[in-house]
């Protein structure tokens, strides 16, 4: 662990209201200490390129130009709710990775600590909407700048300026085992220098099976402090009957994929925006983990060391599990235009809460509603609120705001 639990939340914090209590556990949580001089966050990983098309690509068109990564979803989530924010990531020596590093500086995220590849290209992403709430997504990013992160990345970054919070996400380790050991410096460096370490599992069965990600994840519990998962990707951060929960040496490298993995291994690792929902997460409500599940794979992971974890539950919202009870927030009502970048705006929103050391009712409150703002605009970061917007959802329908 490397945050600070405090008895009951942050400093000055009440326990949270209409907690329910989980038996075994005490009081306590993650928050994070304000350090003059340190960024709220960094985070890396990879951002392509995305064209988005009105209809389908072979009936040809129009396309509109941006940008998509999960990384740098979150991270712009969170420069508009005025947060210090740092993101580094690989990018091709094209017109492709200068859009990438301009969209990312214009909306106030520093990325003085990114890379330019010269031997590879920058990864490109096409959406293609079929249906209104159905998208399909291709990739042309095998081999790309993005998958070729280096840890020398991450050690200058940290050299420059270690963070208040350290975001990753379970899409950067897929990507090779070059991105993987990335991950795992960082994670190392975040401990060394007393950072609150944020893990969105994020995991994406085209890029490594559930068994791969698996060997991954569980061996990172010991340093997060912050889980973020959907209900179906919590048993992938569980250990398997007969793991010795008290190891806690940290990760270790080797496990996945080898570096040049084909365009399947590769398809889905521009992240949860750009991805949006695969044909495994597109589950009924009648397949969500019951409550008493859901407590239960908490607590085996508030007691592996997890100091909060954090279950992105759709529709039906979201709930949050510390050593001090548990609390759920429904989902805010918008009509829904694009649900890509949702999940990434639910994190940016928690997070950005979190630093400001709210509880766990004002981080899922924030989460929730920056994740509608999301579902209620095109695009993977586009509707990102700002600070001042955020209580716009609450006007009636038919508000101008003059």
């Amino acid at each position: 662990m490397t945050g600070q639990p405090v008895s009951g939340g942050g400093p000055g914090e009440e326990p949270h209201a209409g907690a329910a209590p989980l038996p075994g556990t005490a009081p306590g949580r993650p928050w994070v200490p304000r350090r003059p001089g340190r960024p709220d966050v960094f985070t890396f990983g990879e951002t392509m390129v995305a064209l988005r098309g009105s209809g389908p690509l072979k009936l040809g068109g129009t396309m509109r130009v941006s940008v998509a990564g999960a990384e740098s979803n979150v991270a712009i989530g969170l420069a508009r709710l005025g947060h210090d924010v740092r993101w580094a990531g690989a990018v091709g020596d094209d017109e492709a990775g200068q859009l990438v590093l301009r969209t990312l500086r214009a909306e106030g995220v520093e990325v003085s600590g990114a890379a330019t590849d010269p031997d590879a290209p920058t990864g490109l992403l096409l959406f293609e909407p079929r249906l209104p709430e159905v998208t399909r997504v291709h990739y042309y990013r095998a081999g790309s700048a993005g998958s070729r992160l280096a840890t020398d990345t991450v050690d200058r970054a940290f050299r420059a300026a270690p963070p208040r919070v350290l975001h990753l996400t379970g899409i950067t380790p897929a990507l090779s085992l070059a991105a993987r050991a990335a991950a795992l410096r960082a994670l190392q460096l975040a401990r060394e220098h007393g950072s609150l370490v944020c893990l969105d599992v994020n995991f994406r069965a085209r890029l490594w099976t559930a068994g791969e990600a698996a060997a991954v994840l569980r061996e990172w519990m010991p340093f997060v402090d912050v889980l973020i998962a959907s209900d179906d990707e919590l048993p992938l951060c569980l250990p398997e009957d007969g793991d010795e929960a008290e190891d806690r040496d940290g990760p270790e490298e080797g496990n996945g994929p080898e570096d040049g993995d084909g365009p399947e291994a590769t398809a889905a690792a521009a992240g949860a925006g750009p991805a949006g929902p695969t044909a495994d997460s597109l589950a009924s409500p009648d397949s969500l983990a019951s409550p008493d599940s859901l407590a239960s794979q908490a607590r085996a992971l508030l007691d592996l060391g997890v100091g909060e974890v954090v279950v992105k539950l759709g529709a039906a919202g979201a709930t949050a599990f510390t050593c001090g009870g548990s609390l759920h927030q429904p989902a805010k009502s918008v009509r829904a235009v694009d649900a890509v970048g949702a999940g990434d705006a639910f994190v940016a929103g928690y997070l950005s809460a979190l630093l400001d050391g709210e509880g766990p009712a004002g981080c899922l409150e924030r989460a929730v509603t920056t994740g509608a703002f999301a579902v209620a605009s095109p695009g993977d970061w586009e509707g990102a609120p700002t600070r001042a917007e955020l209580g716009m959802l609450g006007a009636p329908p038919g508000t101008v705001v003059r």
